[in-house]
């Protein structure tokens, strides 16, 4: 059981970056005393680092049966992500359809709105891990096939479900934006799945950290005037703030 129960909790934090224990004791369906003594014995062997009320992984941490993509973006500018998602979640209102895209400030997103009257509509198997077990939100996962390193539903049948969606807000994520203000990805499978969930939405909210204004990616999203709303931080490019500013997006800082 404890082996299990390990390797379980290892997973977590690959695929949601640094927790606390009461975090992974609901997760695991573990007393908070075994969930101790388990960060203890896997901080002793190295493959974690205890922190004040839980855990992180070590900088070099490595799986060999785990692809790391979403793992590593999960704990980059963690606390931005943080203060982006919680803004977030107050454009968000009772009664709302909202649909989450792929991404980290995305689960953290789902996080906030944990008992909150409203549906949420994903293809992001992370944003299922934040709310399934949640009796207030109407959860709605999109189908497709499963890209494991993402963490994410793509193809055509993900598409084709979210042509039967009207939403009240598509809250997505992006690789970067371009200092002309173009939204980027970096990968061919994702982007048709965001560009469906922008028509499928009466607002579009984009969800990006200073690391992005501007940042890389290799297809265009959409431009900036495809985006109603960008959620960023305080220490956001002013120049790129500005140039989506001109082309009719409006800007919130957290």
């Amino acid at each position: 059981m404890k082996p299990l129960r390990q390797a379980a909790l290892m997973r977590r934090l690959r695929a949601h970056g640094p927790a606390t224990v009461d975090d992974l004791a609901a997760h695991l369906g573990a007393s908070h005393a075994s969930v101790r003594r388990d960060l203890a014995e896997l901080e002793r062997a190295g493959r974690l680092v205890r922190v004040h009320g839980g855990a992180v992984l070590p900088p070099d941490d490595a799986s060999p049966e785990e692809p790391v993509p979403f793992e590593r973006v999960a704990t980059h500018e963690l606390a931005d992500k943080r203060a982006i998602a919680v803004r977030a979640a107050q454009l968000v209102a009772d009664g709302d359809v909202v649909l989450l895209d792929i991404g980290t400030t995305t689960m953290l997103l789902a996080r906030e709105l944990r008992g909150r009257r409203v549906t949420v509509v994903t293809n992001s198997l992370a944003v299922l891990d934040e709310l399934r077990h949640d009796r207030h939100v109407e959860l709605v996962l999109l189908g497709g096939s499963v890209r494991r390193t993402y963490h994410s539903l793509v193809g055509v049948l993900t598409e084709d479900a979210l042509r039967q969606v009207r939403a009240t807000t598509a809250f997505l994520g992006t690789s970067g934006i371009t200092p002309a203000g173009d939204v980027l990805d970096t990968t061919l499978v994702e982007v048709p799945v965001k560009r469906a969930m922008a028509r499928s939405a009466r607002r579009v909210v984009l969800l990006a950290d200073h690391t992005k204004l501007p940042g890389h990616g290799t297809l265009r999203v959409c431009g900036g005037d495809g985006i109603d709303i960008l959620v960023t931080d305080e220490q956001a490019d002013p120049r790129m703030l500005a140039t989506l500013t001109e082309l009719g997006t409006e800007v919130i800082t957290a």
